[in-house]
């Protein structure tokens, strides 16, 4: 594919994956489509040399993988790549119903790292999750969308706050409470009741609607921009933009050996669930294709993780937020990210053959270390090391904005990240 190509699938992907549901709803159909076997994890394993499979695990989290064509399991390894599909966002409360002056509000909780400031003022929809009763009396579950602005949580007038653009402290449990609309005091408004009208459009008959997990979500579709359209705006880049990298490396891959991709839920509240890098799956998953214990050490032993979650560009109006040396620049290449009390899982041995798989596609690398002043955060990279035992190591894209609504990255360093994965998966030995 082109760089063009590469961009404009990036923006179909990132607008239809609006939850983590809708994303490994998205990776699942094109991996299908590329001949992958969907896995149930109920059911029995028989996988075959060569074999290309996936599983899915709560509809948000899913592994993808391609079993060696020539060698055993435990003598080639996994080539693996890494990512999350989850991303900050404002999730409606399960009793959600607010009216104030006659307005109708939906109650919210802050899912994540939110930067809160820039959900004011915008065109917000919800997708979710919805579970509830069918005509046969079962519990069923399915995917819902609203995709036209359907809410929005206005500003507060600056003639009502003067102290505004001094900094406030926003709290989020009464001030960014989205507006539905208006209603009287005798108009009853159910919010379970909406949900299954939405189902009903979608083509759904619900009995009744039991349960949901629902986010709003800004409707600006993502968009190139800059005088060269060199930069990549678009919600929820942290961490699609990754998951969108490590899938299309696997996807237009050739390799032999064995290759391997997990997307991970909830890793921006931690990683501790079934679902999240925390959890059992991807654990439970390469258990399954080996034989033995002394099997899989060898297997882990044979493989190396690459963990992809985007990186802190040096902000040109806050530039005193970056240590000097170590300030990444938006398309002048994928960033190693290092940090000595391992928040980062990146260590020489594993930075070195990052760089020399970039060499071999005449890519250029950066290197990102937070300042020794400030926190540092973390990725599923020293999670999933820890939880393996696998050699790891921690990249990303350089972006503005993260956890914004609206995050911002360079057009180039997706195509080189995407080449620079590509040869890692075709790798003869690690």
């Amino acid at each position: 594919m082109d760089k063009k190509q590469i961009i404009d699938n990036l923006i179909s992907f990132i607008q239809s994956s609006v939850t983590p549901y809708h994303a490994v709803t998205q990776m699942a159909r094109q991996l299908k489509a590329a001949g992958f076997i969907c896995l149930n994890e109920k059911d029995s394993w028989k996988v075959s040399a060569g074999g290309k499979y996936y599983t899915t695990r709560n509809g948000s989290s899913i592994v993808a993988w391609q079993m060696p064509k020539h060698k055993k399991i435990a003598q080639s390894g996994f080539r693996m790549m890494g990512a999350h599909t989850d991303s900050p966002c404002l999730k409606v409360k399960p009793n959600p119903e607010i009216r104030v002056n006659g307005y109708l509000q939906l109650g919210v909780q802050v899912y994540g790292g939110v930067l809160l400031n820039p959900w004011f003022d915008r065109d917000l929809s919800l997708a979710g999750r919805v579970t509830y009763e069918n005509q046969q009396g079962q519990i069923a579950s399915s995917l819902i969308n609203f995709e036209k602005a359907v809410a929005v949580i206005p500003s507060l007038a600056i003639h009502l706050n003067r102290e505004a653009n001094n900094g406030q402290k926003l709290n989020p449990q009464t001030m960014v409470t989205p507006i539905l609309g208006q209603q009287s005091d005798e108009q009853v408004f159910c919010f379970r009741g909406l949900l299954q009208q939405q189902l009903r459009a979608q083509g759904i008959i619900a009995e009744k609607v039991l349960d949901f997990d629902m986010s709003f979500y800004d409707v600006q579709p993502p968009a190139t921009l800059g005088l060269k359209n060199e930069f990549f705006a678009s919600a929820r880049l942290d961490n699609l933009l990754s998951c969108y990298m490590t899938l299309q490396a696997l996807l237009d891959a050739n390799s032999d050996e064995g290759v391997l991709l997990v997307s991970n839920d909830h890793e921006e509240v931690g990683s501790m669930s079934a679902v999240g890098a925390q959890g059992p799956m991807l654990e439970q998953v390469l258990n399954r294709l080996t034989n033995s214990s002394a099997e899989n050490t060898r297997m882990i032993a044979n493989s190396m993780l690459i963990s992809a979650d985007n990186a802190h560009g040096i902000h040109p109006n806050f530039t005193d937020k970056h240590d000097a040396n170590h300030g990444p620049i938006l398309n002048a290449g994928p960033v190693i990210k290092v940090n000595a009390n391992q928040r980062y899982a990146t260590n020489d041995i594993t930075s070195a053959m990052f760089r020399q798989f970039a060499s071999q596609v005449e890519a250029k690398v950066q290197v990102f270390v937070v300042r020794a002043d400030m926190a540092c955060g973390s990725t599923i990279g020293p999670i999933t090391a820890a939880e393996l035992g696998v050699k790891t190591l921690d990249i990303g894209v350089p972006q503005f904005a993260m956890h914004s609504i609206r995050e911002l990255a360079g057009c180039e360093d997706v195509v080189k990240t995407i080449e620079i994965l590509k040869n890692f998966l075709n790798q003869d030995n690690l």
